[in-house]
């Protein structure tokens, strides 16, 4: 079999990962924030069970196999992050071991940060998903539920960036900002 064929390429694989990684924000942040009567967290896990975790994950697979060691990075380390999570959302850990398993996921939020090559955008995904950890890690070692929800607030927002940029690129649409020529003006790029 030929490899280029059995590996997939990188951009179709690198947009699935987005849209995977944005639909499991965008559940999970939207569940912490209370928004929707009746709709919590934990009824994100399927969700981060087969979509942010093994579909996450192979596509990680995929992506290191096809050359990409920085998405191979992101989405096999989220893969586990999401399975991990959805494994342990229904209580079975006390509140300190949960804080500290988002702060140790918060570590690999922000090395994706770091080493994000496609700009603001992309640290911008990163940083909103590693802060909504951090939040959500604070709010476990603090018992605070106010705190939950501002972590949602702001993994729905990652969420809805991953989407977007994964949408723009299937749509090309545009996705950076940068300056206009001689203006000074904010134009889309």
């Amino acid at each position: 079999m030929d490899n280029g064929v059995s590996a997939g390429s990188t951009a179709s694989t690198s947009t699935l990962g987005h849209i995977a990684l944005g639909l499991t924000l965008l559940a999970f942040g939207i569940g912490h924030t209370g928004i929707i009567d009746g709709v919590s967290a934990a009824n994100s896990v399927s969700l981060a069970t087969y979509v942010g975790g093994i579909a996450l994950f192979v596509l990680g697979v995929l992506e290191f196999r096809g050359g990409n060691g920085f998405n191979g990075t992101a989405f096999a380390g989220l893969g586990a992050f999401w399975f991990t999570w959805a494994a342990g959302a229904d209580g079975k850990v006390s509140a300190d071991a949960a804080g500290m398993f988002l702060v140790l996921f918060a570590l690999l939020g922000l090395t994706l940060t770091l080493g994000a090559s496609s700009g603001l955008f992309g640290q911008g995904v990163y940083g909103l998903f590693t802060l909504s950890l951090l939040l959500l890690a604070i709010g476990a070692f603090a018992d605070s539920g106010s705190l939950g929800k501002v972590a949602g607030w702001v993994a729905a927002v990652s969420g809805l960036l991953a989407w977007y940029g994964a949408t723009a690129a299937l749509a090309h649409w545009p996705m950076a900002v940068g300056r206009a020529s001689g203006r000074g003006a904010v134009a889309a790029s």
